[in-house]
């Protein structure tokens, strides 16, 4: 019996600590959830298509503004500037991004009383990398001239931008599962503001080294709004109970109303 009970006591713990995070809202607040995902994946998807389509029919060579935007940049280029975009593609690389993606949901796993979000936030990480490489292997978009490229030659394929990917989704992704849970819509105002500055950052600075065209970085922040969609999509169907709504996680019964 003591066995058992232990059996059952670790199982719930496990369950409510990694299984089960639930959260109270009203339902139209739900529902504009769900209709934020729905837009956010049309949009995504849509923008997508209209790039891969654009790139196709240039047969994967420049397409639409990707020339003006590269002349436009080579005429910004300068010592001070190139130091700044080189340390932000180290940042968003392949190495570094990858240790703060694992140092982030490690941590944050541990210290929160539920493990959902961080698992979310690896699994939404992880969906970005295979898909990049699948699309990557299918287009075969070759990158910029390599005499432009101020980092070292890259002669692998550059639709869609890995780095301006990974840096998208761990962004919006991260910012969405952090002030979904809060309060006050400013301050999910103010994290959106400074995810979207760093997408920025990130693309430019792709673009700026001679690494990418626009439209491989255009196909890497469609590719994320769409995960980022699917994110809400299943973080709310997962976790978002209208008053009413049974309650499965011990943990969970703390944040729910009183009667």
């Amino acid at each position: 019996m003591a066995e058992q009970a232990g059996k059952n006591s670790f199982w719930r713990t496990f369950n409510d600590k990694f299984v089960v995070e639930e959260r109270f809202m009203e339902p139209a607040a739900r529902k504009a959830l769900y209709r934020t995902a729905v837009v956010l994946i049309g949009v995504g998807a849509l923008l997508f298509l209209a790039t891969l389509v654009g790139v196709l029919q240039s047969n994967t060579g420049p397409w639409g503004p990707d020339e003006s935007i590269r002349d436009w940049l080579l005429s910004l280029r300068s010592e001070a500037l190139t130091a700044v975009m080189i340390f932000l593609a180290v940042i968003f690389g392949p190495v570094a991004l990858p240790i703060i993606v694992l140092v982030v949901t490690v941590a944050w796993g541990f210290a929160a009383r539920h493990a959902w979000r961080p698992i979310l936030l690896a699994a939404a990480m992880l969906t970005g990398v295979v898909t990049s490489q699948i699309i990557l292997a299918i287009v075969q978009r070759s990158r910029p001239p390599v005499e432009l490229m101020l980092f070292g030659a890259d002669h692998t394929y550059s639709f869609p931008s890995g780095h301006v990917l990974g840096a998208c989704d761990f962004l919006l992704v991260t910012t969405f599962l952090v002030f979904s849970r809060r309060k006050n819509p400013r301050s999910a105002v103010i994290g959106f503001v400074g995810a979207g500055i760093g997408v920025v950052l990130a693309a430019l600075s792709r673009l700026y080294l001679g690494y990418h065209w626009l439209s491989d970085a255009m196909a890497s922040v469609s590719l994320s709004l769409l995960i980022l969609g699917a994110v809400i999509a299943l973080d709310t169907w997962r976790t978002a109970r209208i008053p009413g709504e049974r309650i499965t996680g011990e943990l969970s019964k703390a944040d729910a109303p009183g009667d």
